[in-house]
């Protein structure tokens, strides 16, 4: 696989506008939507349809350098890289969704310097597309040595049907690192899964408790995560200070879902939780726990003693001649 260097934010929509504009700037092309029915100076191409629908679009392409251009012209799915941006893959790699359904007019495109020119492309949805978000975009690039340099746009679909946007916590777990005495610090780690069928962030909070919820302590503040296309995760890990080893440790995650509605306002869905629990050795708690029990044998065995003692008084008692 060849070597290829992404254009920081290039993927207009991906990032602020702010920074999608300084990014274009390091290459000697800028990029944007055409002005037809679907409306002008678009961020991105954004799409409402059905399973089965057929629509055209097009691509403008500036040259702002001093030479001509010979630019590649590709569709790509889209990904969540580590750093939390929504990105597009390589060019080398095999699209499935958005890459697939998007349809360049033509594969390379030539511009003059100082002039823009068109790329038409189509969108052939399946007639079996699955309801709910997908994304991808179309890109520009042009290849240097073994770089490419790229800059493209995003594209998002949503295919009507049931929208269900959805988040899960997956593989959690609490782990106790302070002093077995009095209190200290854990850590909470967590995955978070986009199990629905739309775009979303989640908002964050969690808690750490001891058994039935005693010594309840707030981890640190949470970001919200990155917009999470379906099917993708997030791991999280988050310190809480000031927990008692409790012998057993609750960790508790609340997720609400973030969904972007197509005007762009963000709509907070109900919140899910869950729970998981660690098991903590407090030294300080185990010796009580073994102070009480040597109290309690201690009690039960004298209260035996006692009571042999007063079994055998009243043997000899009886056996008394009159």
């Amino acid at each position: 696989m060849r070597a290829v260097l992404l254009v920081l934010f290039a993927i207009a929509g991906f990032a602020s506008t702010g920074a999608v504009a300084g990014a274009q700037d390091n290459v000697p092309w800028t990029v944007s939507t055409a002005a037809n029915d679907f409306g002008s100076d678009r961020d991105n191409y954004t799409y409402t349809v059905d399973p089965g629908d057929h629509l055209d679009d097009g691509l403008v392409v500036t040259n702002n350098g001093t030479t001509p251009l010979d630019l590649a012209v590709y569709s790509a799915d889209a990904f969540t890289t580590g750093q939390g941006q929504l990105d597009l893959v390589a060019r080398d790699a095999k699209p499935t969704g958005v890459g697939v359904w998007v349809r360049p007019g033509q594969d390379r495109v030539t511009v003059q310097p100082g002039q823009s020119a068109t790329v038409p492309f189509t969108v052939a949805v399946p007639g079996d597309a699955a309801p709910g978000d997908h994304l991808g975009g179309i890109v520009t690039s042009v290849l240097q040595g073994d770089v490419e340099r790229r800059v493209g746009i995003r594209i998002q679909l949503r295919v009507g049907g049931e929208l269900a946007p959805r988040l899960s916590v997956e593989g959690m777990d609490v782990a106790y690192s302070g002093s077995p005495f009095g209190s200290g610090d854990a850590t909470l780690t967590y995955t978070i899964r986009n199990s629905g069928n739309a775009l979303v962030a989640a908002r964050q909070s969690a808690t750490v408790s001891g058994a039935f919820g005693s010594w309840r302590v707030a981890t640190d503040p949470i970001a919200d995560s990155p917009q999470l296309l379906p099917g993708e995760t997030w791991r999280v890990s988050v310190p809480a200070h000031g927990v008692v080893p409790a012998m057993e440790l609750a960790g508790t995650v609340t997720l609400t879902p973030l969904l972007t509605d197509a005007s762009g306002s963000i709509a907070p869905l109900p919140a899910v939780a869950d729970t998981t629990h660690s098991w903590v050795v407090s030294w300080v708690l185990a010796l009580l726990l073994l102070v009480i029990l040597a109290i309690v044998v201690v009690l039960v065995l004298r209260r035996r003693r006692a009571k042999r003692t007063g079994e055998a008084a009243a043997r000899d008692a009886v056996s008394v001649p009159s």
